[in-house]
């Protein structure tokens, strides 16, 4: 029977941080891809964004669920790198402190992912979006 691999915590934790970002932040960036690459008009961008939010602009019911999901997932990386772990036979203040880095960079990395897709999404709608939304309607600023 082969021995166990050790999980990569660098890798783990990334996989799970970048997974838990684009999963909270889903709703703006995949409506400003599709509109990057053509695939979806500036108004229908705008209302597939606007679904979730509410109308003063803050968060609504479907992007607290995305922010839940995107808890879950990191939360479920830690678990799984933890069981994992368990499998191997290393000492267990080792353990400990790989618990402790991958918390930290989960949570560090999928929140500066998050924020920072936040930030390029609402300038990218700003940028582009919003104007071929105005020209679709034919409204002048």
């Amino acid at each position: 029977m082969a021995a166990e691999k050790k999980p990569n915590l660098i890798k783990w934790s990334l996989k799970y941080a970048i997974s838990a970002a684009i999963a909270g932040i889903l709703c703006c960036v995949a409506p400003a891809v599709l509109f990057m690459f053509g695939i979806m008009s500036g108004v229908y961008a705008i209302s597939f964004a606007d679904f979730f939010y509410n109308e003063d602009g803050s968060s609504g019911t479907g992007a607290w669920l995305l922010k839940g999901l995107a808890f879950c997932i990191g939360v479920y990386g830690v678990y799984s790198f933890r069981k994992k772990q368990n499998q191997c036979s290393i000492d267990n203040k080792r353990k400990q402190r790989n618990l402790i880095l991958l918390i930290a960079i989960v949570l560090f990395a999928g929140v500066g992912l998050f924020l920072t897709l936040e930030k390029w999404s609402s300038w990218y709608f700003d940028k582009h979006i919003v104007p071929a939304q105005q020209k679709e309607l034919n409204i002048t600023p």
